[in-house]
């Protein structure tokens, strides 16, 4: 780790900082349910199918910070191999999230003020898209198309923190207005967080990647105008 500037710490400290809070929950709920003390509320869906709860809560924490990782240039420079094998840990724990956590949406029974129809329906679109963005990422990799793999990753990564968002907003909520939201409100509040991780993606997607794609192409064009050029004076 020592390949890693000031700024990849940095950055590395604020992505695992961020995961922190819904990671930290999940893994006290993980050692309830597999026999140690109860420190929060009781949830009669992690006593019905602790399993399901058990594999979402391991897989978005191999997700979450396995795939901070992944963000830092000098690792996947001078350390391909390390890169290569965070990357397989991070789509493993990201299939796990997603297909629990679609399975959980369609089997458990959410109250009314936890779970509408909007963010039902949002839940099981995120994880099926999920599930296809990190599939394609592992085909355009295999395949060489390394600009499709590494856009295909950040947005599944966008959509799987969105419970670290969605805790980190929640939190500033209940600071603000002294109440958690619920019903429609929290069907709203919770879609608005994914919005907020994805239009991020987006936005990170056009820093890193559209200019040095638009610098490709101005590369490629300035090569075919010197190859007509040459064409030209031999003719």
């Amino acid at each position: 780790m020592s390949v890693l500037t000031a700024r990849e710490w940095t950055t590395l400290c604020l992505i695992v900082l961020f995961s922190s809070v819904p990671a930290f929950g999940g893994l006290l709920r993980f050692a309830e349910l597999v026999g140690g003390p109860s420190v929060l509320p009781g949830n009669p869906r992690a006593l019905s199918d602790p399993w399901s709860i058990i594999i979402h809560v391991s897989g978005s924490f191999l997700f979450c910070i396995a795939g901070a990782l992944q963000f830092l240039p000098s690792m996947r420079r001078r350390r391909p191999i390390l890169h290569r094998v965070i990357g397989r840990i991070t789509v493993v724990g990201g299939l796990l999230s997603a297909s629990s956590g679609l399975w959980m949406t369609m089997s458990f029974a959410f109250p009314e003020a936890l779970q509408g129809s909007l963010l039902f329906s949002t839940r099981i679109v995120l994880s099926i898209a999920m599930l296809g963005l990190l599939g394609w990422a592992v085909i355009a990799v295999r395949t060489g198309r390394y600009r499709t793999h590494a856009v295909s990753m950040i947005r599944a990564y966008a959509i799987g923190q969105g419970a670290s968002t969605q805790a980190l907003l929640g939190v500033t909520w209940i600071a603000i207005f002294g109440f958690e939201p619920a019903g429609f409100l929290r069907d709203c509040f919770m879609v608005f967080c994914w919005v907020l991780n994805l239009l991020a993606a987006e936005a990170l997607i056009r820093l890193f990647f559209a200019k040095p794609h638009a610098s490709n192409r101005s590369l490629s064009e300035t090569r075919s105008q010197i190859s007509m050029i040459r064409h030209r004076t031999e003719a």
